[in-house]
């Protein structure tokens, strides 16, 4: 089973945007990290994203380029204060490959709950429009992957 945490890709501040939809560069970043998960050869079963507009937009983007078999989906627990347990219990309980579009700090909480079981480690730098790639083969799971927009030739 392969997990894809990704952040958001970056947004308008506040001030400008109350619903803080991406801006011009958080969308041409995500399109770049989607069109390369595509070239590589990510599959997914279905994309999960929490109610905030960055992460609807940032998911609908990537759901363009990997097509998930299952669709695309609001899902509860992906909010940035969100409890990591919820998501970590989850996964766990699945043999899907997910991808799941949400915010800081959740998502680093919860890749260092499933890595090593201690959600304050921190162990995953996420930056806006990054992509984590963790995979459980039997029962441990691993990180395998990392992708950022800066990695990628434009």
């Amino acid at each position: 089973m392969f997990l894809y945490l990704v952040r958001h890709a970056e947004a308008k501040n506040e001030h400008e945007d109350p619903a803080r939809p991406l801006n011009r560069k958080g969308l041409s970043e995500i399109r770049k990290v989607a069109a390369y998960a595509e070239k590589t050869g990510v599959r997914v079963s279905k994309i999960l994203h929490s109610n905030k507009t960055r992460a609807i937009e940032t998911a609908s983007v990537l759901a363009v380029h990997l097509k998930p078999a299952n669709g695309l989906a609001e899902a509860d627990g992906l909010s940035p204060g969100d409890d990591p347990d919820i998501w970590a219990q989850r996964v766990n309980d699945t043999d899907e490959d997910v991808m799941l579009v949400g915010h800081l700090p959740h998502l680093d909480r919860l890749a260092s709950l499933i890595l090593c079981g201690d959600a304050d480690k921190r162990l995953v730098s996420f930056e806006t429009a990054s992509v984590v790639c963790i995979q459980r083969p039997v029962t441990a799971w691993s990180l395998r992957w990392m992708i950022i927009p800066d990695l990628i030739a434009p």
